[in-house]
């Protein structure tokens, strides 16, 4: 399934093509290493989404994942930081339907991941770090839009 270049109705800013491309690649990648995960979405701090790899939600649903994604990122940063707890690796949601793992992919992406229940918590940790530290790789070469 195509992706389509999202632009935020409120800036009219669009993420660059090969971003989005690059990012929806690891993304993609991700779910091959992990088949439990159901899907990811990486946006910007700022709640833009860059990429998603999430088959069958709509566009809304998307970005609101998104929005909520950078506000909990923002809110778990800081969180971390006021209890001298260092820099934040990830937050994890556990619900009675599944996982939903926050990372920061370097200073200015927000990688989210949704896993299904009896996911290996262990597994979902290396492999979400290990995909957020590759989008951030990605951010050093490209640049988003501020």
């Amino acid at each position: 399934m195509p992706l389509r270049l999202r632009t935020l109705k409120r800036t009219g800013r669009r993420m660059p093509v090969e971003l989005r491309d690059e990012v929806h690649r690891e993304m993609v990648l991700l779910r091959q290493r992990m088949p439990d995960v159901s899907g990811s979405i990486a946006c910007s701090v700022d709640g833009l989404t860059i990429a998603s790899d999430m088959a069958g939600d709509t566009e809304q649903a998307v970005e609101q994942t998104g929005a909520l994604s950078s506000a909990l990122l923002a809110l778990s940063r800081r969180m971390t930081s006021m209890v001298g707890k260092g820099a934040l690796e990830e937050t994890l949601i556990s619900g009675s339907n599944g996982y939903a793992a926050f990372y920061a992919a370097g200073p200015k992406i927000v990688l989210t991941v949704l896993a299904r229940p009896g996911t290996n918590l262990g597994l979902l940790r290396l492999e979400g770090r290990k995909t957020a530290a590759s989008l951030a790789a990605i951010t050093t070469r490209m640049s988003i839009p501020q």
